[in-house]
């Protein structure tokens, strides 16, 4: 669901129509799509001419049409930039973060494989069957030790007394994207454990179209291996090797089941497996007494379970059980056809000790490697917080996906949301290269977390900054707009309610990827300008649309469109655009509202965009832009709008009253009260992050008059300070830890945010390193500051094993969902010092 959205509501028949359309024409190319959309512009043409249509009707057809049509720039990537030929060392990848463990290929149509497991006669009943991350499954926890976000990783996960430790490891080759393996070892949690369990690993590869899967069966169940053929990688084949024990790599005696079917349909992939593992078998090993276990069954024998009979043309699904007694490793080898073609001379298979030592040989890299690039040990962290760096980039490499699929818009017909009466319409199909920001809970794009995902990943690997960038620009309408929440494919729908996949086309979300924009003009690399070069028209069509589309009432300042309308269940009508969600705004919503911080993003964006113009000698697009940047960086004009001197900070303007509450009123629970003040034009009273986003964005000079009372309010404790890092709303609001319905938390009211509180180190560091007024200040309040964020994340990270979406400001606890390796990960650069 949305970010901060915990309710679910009944969808429009128009959104379930469209999703129906999605669902029943997914990743259609070429003819179906754009076919229809000619006829149905030459039927629109045709109508309009015979019935003399008005010039409204017309007005309002084509900003339908242009919200799902693709921008016409240059793409920022190379073409077929996600194949084997231009990148096959990024083909292949662990790119399906929802699930616990499992690679694809970056493709439409991927090759999909995948890892399950159960603990075999724990609990009367089924056996719990694991594969997708959730947030309540009682797994955990579970993460990555070590990931490279290239061709290794390490992963731990802890199921109740079980302990698995999941490993990749990618082999170079060929023209298809080479060769990988896989380790998969389950032992006992507690070396105390006296009956050891049967667990039950199921590996399966699912296709999902017309490619080939011929399985070669053995003796009672087990698979000796799998061919294959696609059209992306040629030949290849997997190969389930026999398990062993991890300790001495001794043969151990395993039972097979396997199961074969047309592909049912990705996110009905855990459901098909339970409802065939309804046969029971015995597990017996030579000299041991017999167990049963539920398993598949045995015979390989192909089931049509696709809809019309039509299961070949639809993909197939194979998986194929192993159950045996723990400790175990079971390892499994794809091997590329054209990776053997192309050798001169044969390899051995990536398995066994030389998979063990290719497994600590990238290990080890990765440690250099990160020692190098973030310095933690040389700045004097210990051990532990170290390993807590390397797990907050791994978690976040880990969790980068490759989606494909259309989304719907909601197109912006220039009305007030209220008035609109349009329908949602498909988006062209689309791919997107992106890191999530949690894998149990919003494992998919969203769009100002990716901007400060790439801070972190730019560091680390640019590359894949540039790919993930590139391919957020290719989401580009004709207008410049992009979807703040990217829905995209069968296994991502699944896991958002139907209300909410419609993205609206009037609606922004912080330009935060311009964060690592303004990163990359500072490094300076010649590949990075070099994309940058190419960015270009897509990033200032995108700015564009910002600064037009979201225009205030009075000139230089902005509204975030698609605020919710005062309901009588609303406290404080949410700005789901703005990032924030439920952060106090004013009471009674207007078009006549002045909102800071879009200005100050707006400004940030206008400051990058002239510096990446006159970097790249674009001198008529730097020239358009500085009267805007300037003007925009003024303080007397931000003061103008923005700074209210009642309240001593800066502020959002609207009509506002503070008269405002939930009370009881039977039978319709918790309603929205208005007191005897009514709301009137002022600046809004809700001290916190918004109040600081002239001095979060460096947008004040070392010697402004505001920066000193600002600094005043984010040291207090009974405002913004908190030991544990800054509070998104002052202890001292009214709206400070206030629900706002009798079913929706507070988000925004109080609690620690990682991001918000690294762009304020980052604003200390700039002014501490600054000469003026409030230098000395500022340098203290980042040490202290640094300190007690770092501090917390780590103590919280050791007593759960989870980075959190929030954090407590009243004792630390982490809260919200877990993992949360997206924007959490940025603890990492505030323990190098690195803004």
């Amino acid at each position: 669901m949305t970010r901060g959205e915990r309710r679910r509501r009944a969808a429009p028949e128009g959104v379930r129509t469209a999703e129906r359309a999605a669902r029943s024409g997914r990743a259609q190319q070429g003819g179906g799509i754009q076919g229809t959309a000619r006829g149905a512009v030459l039927a629109v043409v045709v109508l309009s001419l015979v019935l003399g249509l008005s010039g409204p009707w017309l007005l309002a057809w084509h900003r339908a049409r242009r919200a799902v049509t693709l921008h016409s720039a240059p793409p920022a990537l190379p073409p077929n930039s996600s194949s084997p030929a231009v990148a096959p060392d990024l083909f292949w990848g662990t790119y399906r973060p929802h699930v616990y463990f499992g690679m694809k290929t970056r493709s439409p149509q991927p090759l999909l494989t995948g890892l399950m497991w159960a603990q075999q006669g724990a609990i009367p009943g089924a056996p719990k069957l694991r594969h997708t991350c959730e947030q309540g499954d009682g797994v955990g926890p579970y993460g990555w030790e070590f990931h490279d976000g290239l061709s290794f990783g390490r992963q731990h996960i802890q199921d109740g007394a079980l302990k698995l430790t999941t490993e990749f490891v990618k082999r170079p080759g060929g023209q298809h994207g080479g060769d990988w393996s896989w380790r998969v070892t389950v032992e006992p949690q507690s070396s105390a454990t006296s009956a050891l369990p049967l667990v039950s690993l199921f590996f399966y590869v699912v296709t999902d179209g017309k490619e080939a899967l011929v399985p070669e069966v053995g003796a009672k169940g087990q698979l000796k291996f799998i061919s294959g053929h696609t059209s992306e990688l040629g030949d290849f084949r997997l190969t389930l090797l026999p398990p062993t024990n991890p300790v001495d790599t001794a043969p151990k005696y395993g039972s097979y089941n396997v199961f074969w079917s047309s592909n049912p349909g990705l996110p009905l992939l855990t459901e098909m497996v339970k409802s065939r593992l309804n046969s029971w078998f015995q597990h017996q090993p030579p000299g041991a007494s017999p167990e049963r276990y539920l398993g598949l069954p045995r015979s390989l024998k192909w089931e049509d379970r696709g809809p019309n009979g039509q299961g070949q043309g639809q993909g197939q699904f194979l998986i194929q059980q192993v159950t045996l007694k723990v400790p175990f490793s079971v390892e499994l080898v794809f091997e590329s056809g054209s990776a053997r073609m192309g050798r001169s001379q044969a390899l051995e298979q990536l398995a066994g000790s030389l998979l063990t030592q290719a497994l600590e040989s990238h290990a080890e890299a990765f440690r250099e490697r990160f020692e190098k690039t973030f310095q933690l040990k040389k700045k004097g962290l210990s051990p532990e917080e170290q390993a807590l760096g390397r797990i907050a980039l791994s978690g976040l490499l880990g969790g980068i996906g490759y989606f494909y699929g259309q989304g719907l818009v909601l197109p912006d017909m220039g009305v007030e949301e209220s008035e609109q009466k349009a329908d949602p319409s498909l988006f062209p199909p689309v791919p997107l290269f992106t890191a999530v920001p949690s894998r149990s809970f919003f494992p998919r794009g969203f769009l100002w977390d990716e901007g400060f995902h790439q801070l972190v990943v730019q560091r680390w690997d640019p590359r894949l900054t540039r790919e993930a960038l590139g391919h957020w620009l290719g989401l580009l309408n004709a207008d410049g707009w992009i979807g703040r929440e990217q829905v995209l494919g069968d296994e991502a729908r699944a896991r958002v309610p139907p209300e909410f996949l419609v993205q609206r086309a009037a609606h922004a979300n912080p330009p935060t990827l311009l964060l690592p924009v303004a990163h990359m003009l500072e490094a300076g690399d010649p590949a990075d300008l070099a994309f940058l070069r190419r960015a270009f028209p897509r990033l200032l069509a995108w700015f564009s649309w910002l600064h037009q589309s979201q225009a205030g009432p009075v000139p230089l300042s902005y509204r975030w469109r698609g605020r919710d309308p005062a309901l009588p269940h609303l406290l404080n009508p949410k700005t789901l655009s703005s990032g924030l969600d439920d952060y106090p705004r004013a009471s009674h919503p207007s078009a006549a509202e002045r909102h800071l911080d879009l200005r100050c993003w707006v400004a940030l964006g206008a400051r990058v965009l002239v510096r990446l113009a006159e970097q790249l000698g674009e001198a008529e697009a730097a020239a358009d832009l500085s009267p805007l940047a300037t003007s925009l960086e003024a303080e007397a004009s931000l003061d103008k709008l923005h700074w209210a001197p009642e309240l001593g900070v800066f502020a959002d303007f609207g009509n506002h009253t503070k008269a405002v509450q939930l009370k009881p009123r039977p039978p319709q629970g918790l309603v929205r009260v208005v007191g005897r003040t009514p709301p009137r034009m002022q600046y809004v009273d809700a001290l916190g992050y918004v109040s600081l986003f002239p001095f979060l964005l460096r947008l004040l000079s070392p010697s402004s008059s505001h920066l000193g009372p600002l600094l005043d309010v984010l040291a207090d404790s009974r405002h913004l300070w908190s030991p544990f890092g800054l509070r998104s709303l002052a202890a001292s609001s009214s709206f400070y830890g206030q629900r706002n319905t009798e079913h929706d938390p507070p988000y925004w009211r109080g609690a620690v945010w990682v991001n918000l509180n690294y762009l304020a180190l980052g604003a200390l560091h700039h002014y501490g390193h600054l000469e003026g007024p409030h230098q000395a200040r500022a340098a203290k309040l980042y040490s202290e500051l640094r300190a007690n964020v770092v501090g917390n994340v780590w103590r919280q990270y050791q007593a759960t094993g989870f980075l959190w979406e929030q954090y407590s400001d009243r004792d630390g606890r982490g809260m919200g969902c877990r993992p949360f390796q997206g924007w959490t990960s940025l603890v990492l650069l505030a323990m190098a010092d690195d803004y």
